[in-house]
């Protein structure tokens, strides 16, 4: 039996490299197509790239098929522009560079310590966090978070956090429940070693939590309205 060769139109669409997609993007944003559309046709793209029309276009395919990219003709050109997604592949490709030639990103901030919902003690109970804290932190959290209430300035300070790595904990099921995930920083509370927990669902918009492997308000004597700084530092 004779097996047929692949159509074109499969061909065009074949994933493409990382890199080279990376490259697509920068030219992209660099055009202006981060912020507003753009208009080119394959051909000026590819004349930009060093390319061919054809091989601009399956670039172009492969970044729409991806969502990265948003296309739209106008007058047989093009009207490009990089959508969310887009913009997070290059900002996740500036991170990478960031971190080789400056090092890990570092920041400070202060606030009061504030009693939380008492769910802190719930969650952290729970096997599925339990077991990856211990194998991704290095210890096993005492069951409860240390909350911090922040100022307006201390909130926009800790905006960073956006750009920087951390430590994935992933969301998980169980009895019925779903738990959600969370990122978290390595961090200093007055001096004492701790993380910086980031749930992807939060109840506050103010507050910030820490876990450790001991009870911070003991060890620290820490009091509801007692100011304290937390220096954080990307991992």
């Amino acid at each position: 039996m004779t097996v047929p060769a692949p159509s074109r139109p499969a061909e065009r669409i074949r994933p493409r490299r990382r890199g080279e997609l990376i490259e697509v993007l920068k030219l992209l944003a660099q055009a202006g197509a981060d912020h507003t559309p753009v208009v080119l046709t394959s051909r000026e793209l590819g004349d930009r790239l060093g390319v061919s029309q054809q091989a601009a276009d399956r670039y172009l395919l492969e970044l729409e098929r991806r969502g990265f990219l948003e296309r739209a003709m106008a007058n047989r050109r093009q009207r490009l522009q990089l959508t969310a997604a887009g913009l997070e592949e290059l900002r996740r490709e500036y991170r990478a560079y960031r971190r080789i030639f400056e090092g890990p990103a570092q920041a400070a901030i202060t606030g009061e310590v504030v009693s939380g919902l008492g769910e802190g003690r719930y969650y952290l109970s729970q096997p599925g966090y339990v077991v990856q804290f211990s194998e991704r932190l290095g210890y096993t959290p005492y069951p409860g978070t240390l909350n911090v209430r922040l100022k307006a300035a201390e909130q926009r300070r800790l905006a960073v956090l956006g750009d920087w790595t951390g430590v994935r904990i992933d969301g998980f099921e169980a009895g019925g429940r779903t738990f959600g995930g969370a990122t978290c920083y390595p961090a200093k509370l007055n001096g004492r070693k701790c993380h910086l927990i980031r749930p992807d669902r939060s109840h506050y918009q103010d507050v910030v939590e820490f876990v450790a492997a001991e009870r911070l308000r003991s060890r620290l004597g820490l009091r509801d309205g007692t100011p304290v700084r937390a220096e954080l530092e990307e991992r």
